[in-house]
Order: structure tokens, then C-alpha cells, then sequence
């Protein structure tokens, strides 16, 4: 599957969860959480450690949400990274963006052995789906 046919059916889900997402709108986790929002994407922010992010409800984990996700993007350290795919795979949650500087090779791979389209090494979501930086 190419790249392009890997992000177009991670972006036909209906649900996405932003692992991630902070309050801060310097850091790109916010960043991609708008880029949603810009698109009208019904998006759940998932942060442990924030109870919301731009307006909306976060979740601590994927586990906290209620519902189906169809896909997760992921703005997290590697370290971090992998443990999000091992949550994701245990979900059944069948697409994963790995945002640049979120990947690492044993994440590629735990996705990939699982049958998970997963879109890692250089894709952005903010360019796929045209971020616009909003000027208050």
C-alpha cells in the first residue's frame, strides 16, 4: 500500500483520539488536535495529565475513551510511542500516525507484525489535512 493509500484510509475514519494533545498551542500536539478541529474530525484529545484541551473532554488513556477511535495519532517520545501502540493494538484500533519524532523502529514494527496501517517516517498530519495557523 503506498503512503498516499495509507493516509487516505487512516483519514476516511470517523473518530480520531490526538495521543498527546496539550493545552500548550506552541507544542505540535495541540497543534495537530486543531488540525482535526479545522476539519470538523470528531477528535478526543488523550493526556493524562490535562482534563481538557481546546474546549473538549481529554481522556487519560485510549482505554479512557468511550466508543469506537478509528485512528490515533501520536505526538509522544518513542519510549512513550510504543506503549501507545501496544494500547492501541490491544484496542483493535486498526490505523496509527506516528507524527515525526513520535516514532521508533520496535513501534513500526510491533503496528506492522499486528496488521495495523500504521503511516510513520515523515508524513505529517498537519500537512495532510492543511493546519492553519489561526492569527488571534
Amino acid at each position: 500500500m503506498s503512503i498516499d493509500d495509507k493516509i487516505q484510509a487512516f483519514l476516511a475514519g470517523k473518530r480520531f483520539a490526538v495521543v498527546g494533545a496539550s493545552a500548550n498551542r506552541e507544542k505540535y500536539g495541540n497543534k495537530v488536535l486543531r488540525a482535526y478541529l479545522q476539519n470538523q474530525y470528531d477528535v478526543i484529545p488523550v493526556n493524562p495529565k490535562a482534563e481538557e484541551v481546546e474546549g473538549l473532554a481529554a481522556a487519560a488513556d485510549l482505554n479512557s475513551i468511550t466508543g469506537t477511535v478509528n485512528g490515533v495519532s501520536v505526538i509522544t517520545p518513542p519510549a512513550v510511542t510504543e506503549k501507545v501502540v501496544t494500547e492501541t493494538i490491544k484496542l483493535g484500533i486498526q490505523h496509527i500516525w506516528l507524527q515525526p519524532g513520535a516514532e521508533s523502529q520496535r513501534a513500526v514494527e510491533m503496528a506492522e507484525q499486528a496488521g495495523v496501517n500504521v503511516i510513520h517516517g515523515g508524513p505529517c498530519v498537519l500537512v495532510s489535512l492543511r493546519y492553519r495557523e489561526e492569527v488571534d
